[in-house]
């Protein structure tokens, strides 16, 4: 296709929506708070603001203005940088395709618990009765009705990835659902992708507002925000807090991708990405912060409920066990009485002590358990979630804002696929619906796998293993690239061009030093990370105990992640030496040519 015929957004705020409702993502509601959680609260917000000027914001916009210089998605537009270099595309679809096979399984489950909403007693918050009906199923009681839910009636979980079983009918079912509607939102490319973001792009902040306005009424909230909010300043000289800061704004802002290339790319000449750069990237960050504030209002009252269901236990505990009247005895007196029991009557204080030391009473214990990904978003906040009223309103409106977060998300990465094949003129001759068609179709049944009874744990390895070093990687060899081989200077006058100014010194300094340095020391640290962490490992669900259990990947498990990371990443450097020898190829023949000739004469 060529650039003339490109079509455009109708308007910079679609570009711009698009942006935000890509970038915006799961990643703001159930990975940043578990960050804050584990690394200080308020204190990580420093490294990861200090990271967002130093690295996210210069990298994002040096996507932004390769996208729109050269009108081309992520392979047409880095053959155009330099021939040796379309590989960076090839392995920015690998890891687009990777992730678009796994996440629109996230959306299937926002579909399920979406349309078990509708029911007058939310499926998560009881055990169902056993087949004999004398009592709940055991495995729901060793566990807790959320987990049961999750693991049992969503998944269908196995032991381990290596006992598999058939097609989960509902999630498959669910996961037909969410491609027909990942499907409409791009029947006609950019066109219909630049309608649907105003509703993707917003409508999420609208819930989380309604969210965060009942979440700081609830009992106990300000507990939760209280927690985020103190920091604890010990956590910056923790390398890995800086680390994981710089790679939560590497990741959430989907750099890499080529989606961002793709989405630029559809701009006017002279739009100004410059400042919608900007502007996308603190949008990104203050939902990141907004979201926490939000998800640590319902830790705080999910936290709060458990410690006082905790006091009440031990309350009727020392009840019962020293005959003392009802009353004798308060939630708030609990601790007090502790020691008063065990002072005065020791003997009789040994039977329990066991029951009340294992599992002490500890509000600050509750907020320190960290949690993030399908574990927040599933559980944590399903389980908090029935203990509100009007359980059935907020469950819908929680799980309605996932699937929209989900499928903005998903737009982007689908533009990342189809947007640089359609550059090529076999795929361009193809009418856009049915390209884009035959490209759902396609995720949609190697997707299938992830309904399977140990598709939960092939859905672990793609989100662990499936993109993370490659687009590191890939980001690296861009920013090499534009600064040192494109060089700073030629790619500030081609900003000129556009923009009608050069780049500031900010943007020169970011590019040619700082942001470089920066993701040579994250990759390394993600090497280092791999290689020190020995056998790779995953959560298997064992329903005897009621819980997950760390596992190993077995062999075939390793090989298969062996084989996601190096098929991505090998594209660049099998591109490049295709590339050297084609051009040797038609170079030879002239050669030859020239010798013979000299030869006759």
């Amino acid at each position: 296709m060529g650039n003339d015929e490109r079509p455009n957004w109708d308007s910079p705020i679609q570009f711009l929506l698009a942006c935000v409702s890509y970038a915006v993502g799961l990643g703001n509601v159930w990975r940043f708070p578990y960050l804050c959680q584990m690394h200080g609260g308020g204190g990580f917000l420093i490294p990861y603001l200090i990271m967002l000027f130093l690295e996210g914001i210069p990298l994002f916009c040096m996507e932004l203005a390769i996208g729109q210089k050269m009108r081309l998605g992520s392979i047409g537009a880095w053959t155009t940088v330099s021939p040796y270099l379309g590989g960076v595309g090839l392995t920015s679809i690998a890891a687009s395709l990777y992730l678009c096979l796994y996440y629109n399984i996230i959306n299937g489950w926002s579909f399920w618990y979406l349309f078990h909403s509708f029911q007058s007693v939310l499926p998560w918050s009881v055990c169902p009765i056993n087949s004999n009906r004398t009592g709940p199923i055991e495995e729901c009681e060793t566990a807790t009705p959320t987990q049961y839910f999750f693991y049992r009636e969503t998944l269908n979980i196995s032991p381990s990835i290596e006992v598999n079983g058939s097609v989960h009918t509902g999630q498959a079912l669910c996961l037909l659902l969410s491609w027909m509607l990942t499907y409409l939102f791009i029947v006609r490319g950019v066109r219909s992708t630049g309608k649907v973001v105003y509703f993707t792009a917003t409508f999420p902040y609208v819930v989380l507002f309604i969210y965060l306005i009942r979440g700081l009424t609830l009992h106990g909230a300000l507990n939760g925000v209280k927690y985020m909010f103190t920091p604890k300043m010990e956590e910056l000289i923790n390398p890995t807090t800086w680390i994981n800061a710089a790679t939560q704004i590497f990741f959430s802002l989907g750099l890499g991708f080529g989606s961002l290339i793709a989405f630029a790319s559809y701009n006017q000449y002279n739009n100004n990405f410059e400042r919608q750069a900007v502007v996308v990237s603190l949008i990104n960050s203050g939902t990141s912060i907004f979201a926490s504030i939000v998800t640590f209002s319902v830790y705080g009252f999910k936290a709060t409920v458990n410690f006082e269901n905790c006091l009440e236990r031990t309350r009727l505990l020392l009840l019962n066990t020293f005959d003392l009247p009802e009353n004798t005895i308060t939630t708030d007196t609990v601790m007090d009485w502790i020691e008063k029991l065990n002072t005065t009557y020791p003997e009789q204080f040994v039977e329990i002590a066991d029951q009340i030391t294992s599992n002490p009473c500890s509000l600050e214990k509750e907020l320190d358990t960290a949690v993030e990904g399908t574990g927040l978003a599933f559980i944590v906040y399903s389980e908090a979630i029935m203990n509100m009223p009007l359980p059935q309103l907020w469950s819908v409106l929680y799980f309605f804002m996932l699937l929209l977060l989900g499928m903005g998300s998903m737009l982007g990465n689908i533009t990342a696929i189809v947007t640089p094949l359609r550059d090529f003129k076999v795929v361009s001759r193809m009418s856009t619906e049915l390209f884009n068609g035959l490209v759902c179709l396609f995720c949609l049944l190697l997707g299938l796998g992830f309904t399977t009874t140990s598709g939960n744990y092939w859905f672990t390895m793609f989100n662990d293993y499936g993109a993370n070093f490659s687009l590191l990687f890939v980001v690296l060899i861009e920013i090499i690239t534009v600064s040192y081989i494109y060089g700073i200077k030629r790619f500030a006058k081609d900003i000129e061009d556009m923009l009608g100014h050069q780049p500031n010194w900010y943007w020169k300094i970011m590019w040619a030093g700082v942001s470089p340095l920066l993701l040579i020391a994250v990759f390394i640290f993600y090497i280092v990370s791999y290689i020190q962490g020995g056998t790779p490992t995953y959560q298997a669900w064992i329903k005897e105990l009621g819980k997950t259990v760390e596992t190993e990947y077995p062999v075939f498990g390793q090989a298969f992640i062996g084989l996601l990371i190096v098929s991505a990443v090998s594209c660049v450097p099998i591109f490049a030496l295709y590339t050297y020898c084609k051009k040797r190829k038609y170079a030879n023949p002239d050669k030859r040519q020239r010798t013979v000739s000299t030869v006759s004469a």
